[in-house]
C-alpha cells in the first residue's frame, strides 16, 4: 500500500475521530506528496526511499521548530509540533535502538577500513545508504563521530 493511501486512510480515521491535531498532520503530509508529485521532473510516481525521506524532512522540520520554540521559552507552541512530529513518525519504518546505530556504523567502519575523522564523509555516505528511514541522521553522526574520536 502506497503512503499517499495509508495517509488517507488515517485521514478518514482523524476525521470520524474529529482529531484536529492528527488531521492537520496528515493534510501537511498529503500536500507534501502532491508537491514531490508534480514537481518537475517527477514521473507522477514516488518510489518508497522518495516516501520515507520525505517523511523524515516534514519530522526533521517538526523537531527543529520545536526546538526552536522551547530556546523561546515558547512551550505552548513546541508542544504541538513534536505531537505532529509523533504522528508523521507513525509512517516511517521502526527507528533503531543506539545500540543498534552504533553496531551498524562499527561494522561499517570495518568493512570500510575507516580510522579516523578523515574518513567521516566515507562512512557517513555509507550508513545514511543502509540506515535510511531506520535513523535519523544527526543520531548517525554521532555514532560515527564517537567511534571515529
Amino acid at each position: 500500500m502506497s503512503l499517499e493511501k495509508k495517509v488517507m486512510d488515517q485521514m478518514k480515521v482523524a476525521m470520524k475521530a474529529k482529531d484536529s491535531l492528527a488531521l492537520a498532520s496528515l493534510r501537511s503530509i498529503k500536500s507534501e506528496i502532491l508537491k514531490a508529485k508534480t514537481s518537475a521532473g517527477n514521473s507522477g510516481n514516488m518510489s518508497e526511499d522518495e516516501e520515507i525521506k520525505l517523511l523524515q524532512r516534514l519530522v526533521k522540520q517538526r523537531k527543529d521548530s520545536a526546538d526552536l520554540y522551547k530556546e523561546q521559552g515558547r512551550e505552548d507552541l513546541a508542544e504541538p509540533e513534536l505531537n505532529e512530529a509523533k504522528i508523521i513518525e507513525q509512517f516511517l519504518p521502526a527507528q533503531l535502538t543506539d545500540e543498534e546505530v552504533n553496531e551498524a556504523v562499527k561494522s561499517i567502519i570495518a568493512n570500510t577500513g575507516a580510522t579516523s575523522m578523515k574518513d567521516m564523509g566515507k562512512v557517513m555516505g555509507i550508513a545514511n545508504k543502509e540506515l535510511a528511514g531506520k535513523a535519523d541522521g544527526k543520531r548517525i553522526s554521532t555514532a560515527v563521530k564517537a567511534q571515529l574520536a
